[in-house]
C-alpha cells in the first residue's frame, strides 16, 4: 500500500503540473488583455504594459509568470480575484464546499437507485420489476438535465409548495438544506450516467455469480453476497466513482445553473465572463485534484482487495 501511495502522489504531481501548465498557456495565448478589465476597457500600448508590469512586480515572459504562479501557489497563495479583489482561496472555499455537498450528494443518490436495480436485474433479469426500473433508468438518462431540472422546479415549488424559491446563501441557511434536496437528486438522477451504471454493474454482477467460487458457496449454504460483494459491488463501484466524476463536475455546472446554487460551477462561469484569470486557474486546478481523488480512491480499494495489484 505504500508504494501504490507513494506513485500515485508522484503521477497526481505531475498530472496537476500538466494541467495548470496548459491552462494557464491557453488562458495567455487568449485574445483580448486582462488588464483592460481592470482599466475599464482601455487597451494597454506595448509601453503601458511593460510599465504595469513593472510596476506590479510581474514578469514579462510567459514563463517567467508560470514559474511566479507556481511559487506562490506551493505557499497556499493563489493570488487576488480580479473582479471581487478577495483572495481566490477565501472565495474558492465556500463555493467549493457548496459543490463537493452537491456533489457528493448527487453520487450517494446515484449508487443508492442504481445498486438495487442491478443487482435485482442480475439476479431476476426476467421479472416485471427488473424491466420497469430498467425502463425508469433510461428514461432519466435521456433527458436533458436542465429541461428536467425546471421541471422539478416547477412541479415540486410552484404546484406542490414542498421546496422554497430560494438559494442556498448565507442569508437563507435555514432552508439550505431544504433547498439542496432537489439539485442533489436531480444531479444523481439526470447527470446522464446513470443507466450506464445500472448496465455496468449489472453485468459484473451477473459475472460473478456465475464463478466457480459463488456457486460453491451457494451449494453450501453460505451467505452469497458475502463471498461475492468485494468482486461485485466494491470494485465496480470504486471504478464508477472514478470514471464519472468528471460528468458529475460538468453536470454540477448545469445544476448551479439552474437553481442558482453558489458553486464552483457559477464562480468558474463569472470568471470566464470577467476574465477573472486567478480564479480560472484555481477552479481549474481543484477540479482536476477531485477528478484525480477518484482514481486514487478506485486504485486504493483495487489493492486492498488484491494485494498482489501494488506489484504490477
Amino acid at each position: 500500500m505504500a508504494s501504490v501511495l507513494s506513485q500515485e502522489l508522484v503521477t497526481t504531481a505531475a498530472l496537476l503540473l500538466g494541467v495548470s501548465l496548459v491552462v494557464f498557456l491557453i488562458l495567455y495565448l487568449a485574445p483580448g488583455d486582462p488588464f483592460a478589465a481592470l482599466l475599464g476597457g482601455r487597451n494597454l500600448s506595448g509601453a503601458e504594459r511593460d510599465a504595469a508590469f513593472e510596476a506590479l512586480g510581474i514578469p514579462k515572459t510567459w514563463y517567467g509568470q508560470y514559474l511566479t504562479w507556481i511559487a506562490h501557489v506551493l505557499q497556499g497563495d493563489f493570488g487576488i480575484s480580479m473582479r471581487s479583489g478577495q483572495p481566490v482561496v477565501r472565495e474558492i472555499f465556500s463555493s467549493g464546499m457548496k459543490t463537493l455537498f452537491l456533489t457528493v450528494g448527487s453520487l450517494i443518490v446515484t449508487l443508492a437507485v442504481a445498486v438495487p436495480i442491478a443487482a435485482y436485474s442480475a439476479v431476476q433479469p426476467s421479472s416485471l420489476r427488473a424491466r420497469a426500473g430498467t425502463l425508469l433508468v433510461y428514461l432519466f438518462s435521456a433527458l436533458p438535465t436542465f429541461w428536467l431540472g425546471y421541471m422539478l422546479i416547477y412541479f415540486f415549488t410552484r404546484k406542490l409548495g414542498l421546496f422554497p424559491i430560494l438559494s442556498a446563501t448565507d442569508e437563507t441557511q435555514e432552508y439550505g438544506w431544504l433547498y439542496a434536496l432537489l439539485p442533489v437528486v436531480l444531479l444523481g438522477l439526470g447527470n446522464g450516467a446513470l443507466s450506464e451504471i445500472v448496465r455496468y454493474l449489472r453485468e459484473e454482477i451477473s459475472r460473478v455469480m456465475s464463478e466457480e467460487y459463488v456457486r460453491t458457496a451457494r451449494a453450501k449454504g453460505a451467505s452469497i453476497w458475502r463471498h461475492a460483494y468485494k468482486e461485485a459491488l466494491l470494485l465496480p463501484v470504486s471504478q464508477i466513482i472514478a470514471a464519472k466524476m468528471p460528468f458529475v463536475l460538468g453536470g454540477a455546472i448545469i445544476v448551479e445553473q439552474v437553481f442558482n446554487w453558489p458553486g464552483l460551477g457559477r464562480v468558474a462561469w463569472q470568471a470566464a465572463q470577467d476574465r477573472d484569470y486567478p480564479v480560472i486557474m484555481a477552479v481549474t486546478l481543484l477540479a482536476a485534484i477531485v477528478v484525480r481523488l477518484g482514481s486514487f480512491l478506485h486504485r486504493t480499494v483495487y489493492v486492498a482487495v488484491n494485494p498482489r495489484a501494488s506489484q504490477q
